[in-house]
């Protein structure tokens, strides 16, 4: 059953494409179902994140492309729109390809620890959805045990850095003393919670939380020190943030072009800065034409980014190292699937002989034979009848002087081993 990685990230379409092609967690139970109702596809798991779409999914051979068709038909987009954005991986690159993300070696900043969080709650999706069997589900959990050795084993994530924390450094560029600056959290998930965090421990002079739950963004603003509203009621508070940072998952704009240029009105050309890494988009582009508004989005983090690479590189290399052989070992397993196991056939093989002596053995009780006389005889006929072909074998390899099949045997049966189970060598 060939498998296959295909996707886009942020270093292959831009924003407003991945916009396009993301899936909410409401929806992506039901469209895995509709995925391995596709002809070819056996199994199937979608990551959709602010940064990537991903497939992971296992066909019949000869349907490796159904996926890519797939994913145009369900998003309404015209055939062959996506093709120059999307990368395909294919069997042992598409393992690597998991381990690579799931370990952050694939993220806008290198290392970042959310990924691995995104990817069990997509292992989690699609096991509620049953679209999943023994490969697929095998593959990641390894992945998850690749991503601990390599969080244990190397310094990729020795320094806190993620998408939030990015923004935060962003943010510390235009205001360099957060202390004296008002922050503005729409949303209250775990990018959120991370920005909230990085605040708190910067001594923001105030942190309000928006969030459609009035009692979410209570619990969160409370942990923080912070105040909370309701979503509703953003408007009326979006004059008071001096840093706004946007991440929900709203399929369209929560913070509008009106709402920030009455905004500014009331600010008096006091600036804004705005970091909106939702996708789909939670402030509205055009946001950014307005003077003395500072917007960006996902995209534009990647300068701060850079610094962060940099500084994580030589971890990256051991980590890589790390997922080579985990690799290696993963596929391994994959192609021992559909390798005809000769341990099995010989335990079948042995489990008839066993049937056939013991029901001559009860026949033989049933017509007055005594039980030592039933017992000698099927202890003897079974050991000829197991060591027959064997035997046969070996007398053929002694007469062939083939070494190589008579040290193997006497590996296999223990022969080669003394009294206390150590292996003999001879001189």
């Amino acid at each position: 059953m060939p498998l296959i990685a295909l996707g886009l990230n942020h270093l292959t379409a831009p924003v407003s494409l991945r916009e396009q092609v993301a899936f909410d967690a409401d929806a992506a139970g039901d469209a895995l179902r509709a995925l391995v109702s596709e002809p070819g596809v056996e199994e199937a798991m979608i990551l959709s994140t602010c940064n990537r779409t991903e497939l992971y999914v296992g066909t019949a051979a000869g349907a490796e492309d159904i996926p890519r068709a797939w994913l145009n038909r369900h998003h309404h987009l015209t055939p062959g729109k996506l093709d120059e954005f999307l990368y395909r991986h294919d069997e042992d690159d598409a393992v690597r390809h998991m381990f690579r993300v799931a370990t952050g070696l694939d993220s806008m900043v290198l290392g970042e620890p959310q990924i691995l969080g995104q990817v069990k709650d997509a292992y989690q999706l699609a096991r509620g959805a049953q679209s999943l069997k023994a490969p697929m589900d095998r593959l990641l959990q390894h992945t998850f045990a690749v991503a601990k050795r390599v969080r244990t084993d190397t310094r990729i994530g020795a320094h806190t850095v993620s998408v939030a924390f990015t923004a935060v450094r962003l943010a510390e560029q235009v205001f360099t003393d957060l202390k004296q600056a008002c922050v503005l959290l729409i949303g209250a998930g775990d990018t959120i919670e991370l920005a909230a965090r990085h605040l708190a421990e910067k001594q923001a002079r105030r942190i309000i939380v928006a969030n459609r739950t009035p009692e979410t963004a209570q619990e969160l603003a409370g942990r923080y020190g912070g105040y909370a509203i309701a979503l509703a009621d953003l408007p009326q508070h979006l004059a008071e943030a001096d840093i706004v940072i946007s991440s929900t998952a709203a399929r369209q704009p929560i913070v509008t072009r009106a709402m920030v240029e009455q905004a500014m009105l009331a600010r008096k050309r006091r600036p804004m800065f705005m970091v909106d890494i939702a996708v789909p988009r939670d402030i509205e582009a055009d946001v950014g034409e307005l003077p003395d508004v500072y917007l960006y989005g996902i995209d534009d983090l990647r300068q701060v980014i850079d610094e962060n690479i940099r500084s994580r590189a030589a971890a990256a290399h051991d980590a890589e190292a790390i997922i080579d052989l985990q690799v290696d070992r993963y596929m391994a397993w994959r192609r021992a699937l559909t390798v005809r196991n000769p341990a099995l056939d010989m335990r079948q093989h042995a489990e008839v002989y066993r049937d056939e002596v013991l029901l001559k053995a009860r026949g033989m009780l049933a017509h007055g034979k005594s039980p030592e006389e039933a017992l000698a005889f099927l202890a003897n006929t079974l050991t000829n009848k197991l060591l027959h072909h064997p035997s046969a074998r070996l007398r053929e390899a002694a007469l062939n002087g083939d070494l190589d099949l008579l040290h193997a045997a006497g590996r296999l049966y223990g022969l080669d081993e003394d009294e206390d189970g150590r292996a003999t060598r001879g001189e």
